[in-house]
């Protein structure tokens, strides 16, 4: 730069010169005045072009990004949006006792159900298996033929989910029955069975969404039965099953929901070939938040829940009646249908715990149980 206005300088050498050769002083002054600030101009000019060149090179796109239109400029890549769990309902959102829930997700149950008055326990081999006081090969319990029945039932059940979609539980029951009545004809002097209680027929099984949604669900469950009851002592059916099942979810609005479940047990030979049958099972169940706050909710749910059997075959007293009786006491039980309506509340206590009770009242004459209790706590993770 001091090149350039050295240069400058020696350009305008001979006006200095030309001008002190001359006589007038006034015209010597006024030339060196003019250039002096030519000078002073010229330099001004230069120091402010090095400033703006500078800048130019310390921020080389700064003139370009300024340049772009913003729809030219690429857009900042945004975080990925966390998926784990986005899609995946709460699995507290499923209110119901009695149906199977859809919701795939992992949990520890814990279930407790108090039966009343059931009066054909062998009835398809559904409950226990045919009664012993048939005489061999049956393999329930003897002697005496039960009419009125009550049992208890502990359910411990562990499901683990491998993904949204798909999860796999297994379930160890423990069972406690206690003969009220039995049908004098078929005891001898010193009575029937007394109360028993052990393990009964565990369960295993998976679950498979093929929907899956905040709003809804819908899944394939399978389960299978494995007799390791002692069907002697009225725990177990002493055979084989399955039940594959169909269980919809559907959240209608922000409090209430609507669950249902269709099902069908198919059940393997057993010891009495033909005693066991198939059983239809359906059932449906809306439910309506009461409450909800931030971290308890409360709803009711009412439940409509029905079997029909469409195999195997029962034991029944009022065939001893007969003229002549009909022995031994065995009928069909295909075509049964019962039906049952459950009215209970659930309980949910911050993300993970979640509380039922519940109460069953059968409606058809054919019957399970008259009545019966279900208590149940289950753990989320």
């Amino acid at each position: 730069m001091r090149a350039i206005v050295t240069l400058f300088l020696a350009a305008l050498l001979p006006l200095f010169l030309s001008a002190q050769s001359g006589d007038p002083s006034a015209d010597k002054y006024t030339a060196l005045t003019t250039a002096s600030q030519q000078v002073t101009h010229y330099s001004h000019d230069v120091q402010l072009a090095a400033a703006i060149s500078d800048d130019e090179v310390t921020s080389p796109t700064s003139e370009a990004q300024q340049s772009k239109s913003p729809g030219q400029q690429k857009p900042k890549p945004s975080k990925p949006k966390p998926t784990s769990d986005l899609d995946r309902p709460p699995i507290e959102g499923s209110m119901v006792g009695y149906i199977d829930d859809a919701i795939v997700g992992s949990q520890i149950r814990l279930r407790f159900d108090a039966g009343f008055d059931n009066n054909r326990p062998d009835r398809a081999e559904f409950f226990y298996a045919e009664c012993g006081c048939n005489g061999s090969p049956a393999a329930g319990p003897a002697p005496g033929l039960v009419l009125h029945l009550n049992f208890q039932q502990l359910y411990m059940r562990a499901e683990y989910a491998l993904t949204k979609r798909f999860s796999f539980f297994a379930e160890v029951p423990i069972r406690w029955v206690q003969p009220q009545v039995f049908d004098s004809r078929t005891i001898p002097s010193t009575g029937g069975f007394g109360s028993q209680a052990g393990l009964s027929d565990l369960q295993a099984g998976f679950k498979f969404a093929l929907l899956a949604s905040r709003e809804h669900y819908l899944t394939f469950q399978f389960l299978a039965d494995f007799p390791s009851g002692d069907s002697s002592k009225g725990l177990g059916t002493a055979h084989y099953s399955i039940q594959p099942s169909l269980l919809y979810f559907q959240k209608l609005t922000d409090r209430l929901s609507f669950e249902a479940q269709l099902a069908g047990t198919h059940a393997f030979q057993g010891d009495y070939p033909g005693f066991q049958g198939d059983v239809f099972t359906y059932g449906l169940g809306p439910s309506y938040t009461l409450y909800k706050g931030e971290r308890l909710r409360v709803a009711p749910v009412i439940e409509l829940v029905g079997w029909r059997v469409l195999g195997g075959l029962q034991t029944n007293a009022a065939l001893l009646n007969l003229t002549p009786p009909v022995l031994p006491p065995i009928e069909s039980a295909e075509g049964t249908n019962i039906v049952n309506l459950k009215a209970g509340l659930r309980t949910s206590i911050g993300t993970h715990n979640s509380f039922y009770v519940g109460f069953g009242q059968a409606l058809t004459h054919e019957i399970w149980y008259k009545h019966v209790v279900r208590l149940e706590y289950r753990y989320t993770f």
